[in-house]
């Protein structure tokens, strides 16, 4: 089977956004670039997370390398919705982070989410051992958006991204579940309303 690899190199836009109310919000990244529009599915704490990871790498870079990192701007980057059509290419399974120090770039690449079924064969422990070998040759066959940024654009990135996550529904103060607008049954309460 065939695989798709979009790469943005650099994109003209990449960014973090939602579709849908709080509560039911679709998380996507989305990549245009050269006519291209690109967007891909994953979860909210996937964007969370990938966050926190790229502020990481970027202090990882900036102390292993010397790499210039950007003052964080007190204004607000962008802020505009999701480019449409907001069609998923695929879901996002994994996500990988590179800094490339030659060009002095951060490169995300998000990987579909693979559909393989899980077999169970009976042998031996040799036979386990091949069985591990392959299931890493299928991330291959899997689509991918690949993008390329500078450290100026990924701090934005990830500006907009904590901004996507944290405008959800606010948390319970007690168990810092999602308060839900219907009511929300709190297990500090013992299931009561609050």
């Amino acid at each position: 089977m065939t695989h798709q690899v979009h790469a943005f190199e650099p994109p003209e836009r990449f960014v973090a956004g939602t579709v849908g109310p709080p509560g039911e919000r679709t998380f996507f990244l989305q990549a245009r670039g050269g006519g291209r529009l690109v967007s891909v599915a994953l979860e909210k704490v996937q964007v969370s997370l990938l966050a926190e990871k790229l502020e990481e790498l970027l202090t990882e870079a900036q102390r292993r390398f010397g790499v210039d990192l950007p003052e964080l701007a007190p204004v607000i980057g962008d802020n505009e919705p999701l480019d449409t059509p907001v069609d998923e290419e695929f879901r996002v399974g994994t996500l990988g982070l590179a800094f490339d120090v030659d060009t002095a770039t951060v490169v995300i690449e998000a990987i579909a989410a693979g559909e393989v079924e899980p077999e169970v064969e009976l042998g031996d422990e040799d036979d386990e051992d091949e069985d591990d070998d392959e299931d890493e040759e299928p991330d291959e066959d899997l689509d991918r958006l690949r993008v390329r940024l500078t450290p100026q654009a990924t701090r934005q990135f990830i500006e907009r991204a904590r901004r996507v996550v944290n405008a959800g529904r606010p948390p319970c103060p007690l168990c810092g579940q999602p308060l839900d607008p219907a009511g929300h049954l709190c297990p500090r309460h013992n299931g009561y309303h609050r």
